[in-house]
């Protein structure tokens, strides 16, 4: 699409700022992304909307469908990231309207802290531990015991509920590390 030939979307779009937040209805659910008909905004000649959020601006929780978040038709406020040149669109984050759970998390947690959470996912480097809602740390390999383990599955099971220590929050990277061999090793607070 050539944004030269619809001097209208242009001009919208080049007025955006970073951060302005935008509000609109969900126009389309696609497999690729949410289409946002734009308040403000003039119409798309090939889009349902000239605003644009890919699923990972959805939310911050992981989802399994993009209509666990939105419906067509639902009003949204959205944050303006960019101006796609190519595609004549708004790129939105309906996420960064909210705030961050992770940092919230990361704000009450620190390294040395004891947690109880479950297994939500094995993987042959290790285990994924929810230890509060939405809020899941890795539990490397070579953390899941005592002694060396090849396989996690040997030690824990999806579903588990289990005792980690926290070793690292990354705020940057929003990353949780977490160790269940030092739990095991550490004497429980009474």
């Amino acid at each position: 699409m050539d944004i030269e030939e619809t001097p209208e979307l242009r001009e919208f779009l080049s007025s955006l700022k970073l951060g302005e937040r935008l509000s609109g209805s969900v126009a389309s659910i696609e497999s690729f992304g949410v289409f946002v008909a734009l308040d403000d905004g003039p119409a798309h000649p090939l889009y349902p909307g000239v605003g644009f959020i890919s699923y990972a601006e959805l939310a911050w929780q992981r989802f399994d469908t993009p209509t666990e978040i939105v419906q067509v038709g639902q009003r949204v406020l959205c944050e303006f990231l960019q101006f796609d040149i190519w595609n004549g669109e708004a790129r939105l984050s309906l996420r960064a309207t909210q705030p961050d759970p992770f940092q919230m998390f990361a704000d009450a947690t620190e390294a040395g802290q004891r947690l109880l959470g479950t297994v939500t996912k094995l993987v042959p480097f290790g285990a994924f531990v929810e230890v509060a809602p939405g809020i899941e740390g890795l539990v490397h390999v070579s953390e899941i015991a005592r002694t060396p383990v090849e396989d996690p599955a040997e030690i824990v099971q999806l579903g588990d509920e289990i005792t980690v220590v926290v070793t690292e929050v990354d705020r940057g990277r929003r990353r949780l590390a977490l160790s269940r061999r030092q739990a095991l090793c550490a004497p429980s607070a009474s």
